[in-house]
């Protein structure tokens, strides 16, 4: 909390107290130039979250809008493609943009992967919606795994100092790597190469952190799993 000092100048006194007049004399206060200077460095960050909130509410409503006039026009119009599902998808892939990545406090790797993770949805959505040909999954979904990894690999160098902290998203993806594998063996996925890339590049991040890391990284493992 922060306090406006306020000066009497009828006696020379300075008032902490949050009050408009002096406890003495009652005269008028004035605010102190000097700690209003100090005060208007700050932005008024609240401020600036309750437009962002009324501009999601405003976003939301007009997206629902218009997502029900397209509704109605694809089903009116129909030729063999649900584009309003893509439609859909986009608004509501920008619903979460606004709502996690902008107002939300996580930190900005779990927003990166939540952000790629949507899109690769997405992009699968598309496909489905366009007849599903398989380019979504066969090389859209694996090259976001190896995008996110990437980008795990960046920011454990820019961030040296806590590198160990990153070794539960590369775990995370390593996981998440074996979806695709899964997929071609329902015959889902056709081309599975560039899903083994994806695969083996994450689970030799993964290794090499835990095995080059050494205590560092074991502990941090152990840390996050509540292993004592």
């Amino acid at each position: 909390m922060v306090f406006i000092m306020s000066r009497c100048n009828q006696c020379k006194i300075e008032i902490l107290d949050a009050t408009d007049v002096c406890p003495l004399c009652k005269s008028v206060l004035e605010l102190d130039e000097d700690d209003f200077a100090h005060t208007s460095m700050y932005p008024d960050i609240r401020q600036k979250d309750h437009k962002l909130h009324i501009f999601m509410r405003i976003y939301l409503f007009a997206s629902f809008c218009i997502e029900a006039l397209l509704i109605y026009l694809n089903f009116i119009y129909f030729h063999g493609t649900y584009w309003a599902a893509i439609t859909g998808g986009i608004f509501a892939y920008g619903l979460l943009t606004l709502n996690y990545a902008v107002l939300h406090n996580a930190g900005y790797l779990a927003k990166i992967i939540v952000q790629t993770f949507c899109g690769m949805i997405l992009v699968v959505l598309i496909d489905f919606s366009l007849g599903f040909n398989g380019w979504s999954l066969n090389y859209v979904f694996p090259a976001g795994v190896l995008a996110v990894d990437v980008g795990i690999i960046i920011l454990m160098i820019v961030n040296s100092r806590n590198w160990q902290s990153y070794i539960l998203f590369q775990l995370f993806m390593t996981l998440w790597s074996l979806l695709p594998i899964f997929l071609y063996q329902k015959n889902i996925i056709t081309d599975p190469v560039l899903s083994i890339i994806a695969l083996v590049f994450s689970a030799i991040l993964f290794l090499g952190t835990f095995i080059i890391g050494g205590r560092r990284a074991s502990t941090e493992l152990k840390r996050r799993f509540h292993v004592r």
